[in-house]
């Protein structure tokens, strides 16, 4: 997390990053960190780097093959997974077209989250006791709680059926697990966001932008409650951090008035952000560390360019070639196409193709229909040491303010002024007429809004949309609304697969 002004020294890194995850991986090594870390957190500079580690997972929205935007794009009915092939990356193949198991399961996307809250149980112990101010304790308890959250609401809507573990265990004690009600699950995050509010900043300066704060946890909080149906909650939260439609919020929100201007590289932790996710290109990662933890660079914009791009015409995009995951299908083409935010959304290929402006060559599922919002630019290509293909440095929303408004007119239930009010300012901001409200519409304005932004399954399954939406690609009902649990989490321990992969 580079924003937050902290270059972690290896000492620093190796005492926190051996806190690891419960993935039996990491249990197979013997650890040899546990004196250095019982002695760590003995001041402000050590507490601080053990909280950067713990921000450190947020990458996993956007960084590293395995990330949380293509991932969940590749199951919804707008993407196919695409790529060079049926066979590039089982993972996000097997989820495309609901071949899922447990042996091709991404595995990142269980361990690196757990990986996460166990660096915040560990921190969570030590704070307290650290010699530093007792405001600034409660902030960074405030932040580790905030994140912890995250972690467990991104595992919970993934796989559901999930171990809860709010304090450090030993690795003898990872096999004994069980899993916990999701039930249980919600309640602690509701519970950890709850106390973070209390004590986290309202605003930030502009070196501690990626850092949590009110709005941000009241944000998530909302959300985390739409997800439950506790709409009236969700309400009250979101109508919080909303603020009056189309104006600035208590905390500083306020829509751009360009659409295309969100996905302006240089334009970061912008009014309209809300939680994001910083990168950069300046941590000079090569191959050998990509997806390991320590790279800090965008992949989804290598994994969503065209493959093998040619600009021809002078007025065609100037772009780096990418490798084509992420394809949008021809019914969510037939969807936007008419849209103002179509062209910042689609980069139409098959259109520059055909007039000749660009050329490239067609990968697996090709439609010609390139996901624009993190198509790379040759500008942003760079010229420091590392893989210029993995150290690509745009940002990524995990929450932006039209997501916060449509939530919050949806947990209206798509009815009354306020949720009319909040649907016309994001509509009116791309240049669209008033529609009456209702939850259709509400739906209809998420897909368009938010495309490609790793939303649209999960919306699908807590409407109750996808057994419909996505028949055609093989989801079936009761199984496939969360993913399998990964093979070797299994192995040795008292975890139970998900329903309807033990076949």
């Amino acid at each position: 997390m580079k924003t937050i002004n902290i270059k972690l020294l290896s000492f620093v890194t190796a005492a926190v990053i051996s806190l690891g995850s419960c993935s039996k991986e990491y249990l197979d090594v013997e650890p040899k960190g546990t004196n250095l870390e019982s002695n760590y957190y003995q001041n402000q500079e050590q507490a601080f780097a053990g909280l950067v580690a713990v921000y450190d997972i947020m990458r996993k929205n956007s960084g590293g093959f395995e990330n949380m935007i293509t991932m969940m794009n590749a199951g919804s009915d707008d993407h196919y997974a695409g790529g060079g092939g049926a066979t590039d990356g089982a993972g996000i193949q097997g989820f495309s077209n609901y071949t899922i198991n447990a042996n091709i399961m991404p595995s990142s996307l269980w361990n690196d989250h757990y990986q996460g809250i166990f660096r915040a149980n560990y921190l969570l112990t030590k704070l307290a006791s650290v010699p530093m101010d007792a405001a600034l304790i409660d902030r960074y308890t405030a932040e580790t709680k905030a994140l912890r959250a995250n972690y467990y609401f991104n595992l919970v809507r993934m796989f559901k059926n999930i171990p809860l573990i709010t304090v450090p265990m030993s690795s003898s004690e990872f096999y004994t697990v069980v899993q916990a009600n999701p039930t249980a699950v919600y309640a602690q995050i509701e519970k950890d966001l709850t106390e973070a509010i209390t004590n986290l900043p309202t605003t930030v300066s502009a070196a501690e932008s990626a850092r949590f704060t009110k709005g941000a946890a009241r944000a998530l909080l909302g959300k985390v409650y739409l997800y439950q149906n506790k709409n009236s909650q969700a309400a009250a939260e979101l109508a919080a951090v909303n603020g009056t439609p189309g104006g600035t919020s208590q905390y500083g929100y306020r829509l751009l008035a360009n659409f295309a201007d969100l996905w302006t590289v240089n334009n970061k932790f912008n009014t309209e952000s809300i939680l994001e996710v910083a990168h950069t290109n300046a941590s000079s990662i090569g191959w050998e560390n990509w997806g390991n933890g320590v790279d800090e660079g965008n992949s989804t914009n290598v994994m969503c360019g065209p493959r093998t791009y040619s600009k021809i015409a002078s007025d065609a995009p100037d772009l780096p070639s990418g490798w084509s995951f992420n394809v949008f299908t021809q019914d969510f083409y037939d969807f936007i196409k008419l849209n103002p935010r179509f062209a910042a959304t689609v980069l139409d290929m098959k259109d520059l193709q055909t007039r000749g402006k660009a050329s490239y060559i067609g990968g697996y599922q090709d439609t010609g229909y390139f996901l624009n919002k993190f198509i790379p630019r040759r500008s942003d290509v760079t010229t420091g040491t590392g893989e210029p293909v993995l150290n690509y440095r745009q940002n990524s929303y995990v929450i932006r303010l039209a997501d916060s408004y449509l939530m919050e007119a949806e947990a209206l239930g798509g009815t009354g002024a306020r949720a009319q009010a909040l649907l016309d300012a994001v509509r009116a901001r791309v240049g669209l007429a008033s529609t009456p409200v209702s939850l259709a519409a509400i739906k209809a304005e998420r897909r368009a809004e938010l495309a490609g932004e790793g939303h649209r399954f999960f919306d699908l399954v807590r409407w109750g949309d996808a057994a419909t939406k996505l028949a055609s690609r093989g989801f079936k009902a009761g199984k496939n609304e969360v993913f399998p649990i990964p093979y070797k989490e299994l192995l040795n321990t008292k975890l139970v697969q998900n329903p309807g992969y033990n076949q």
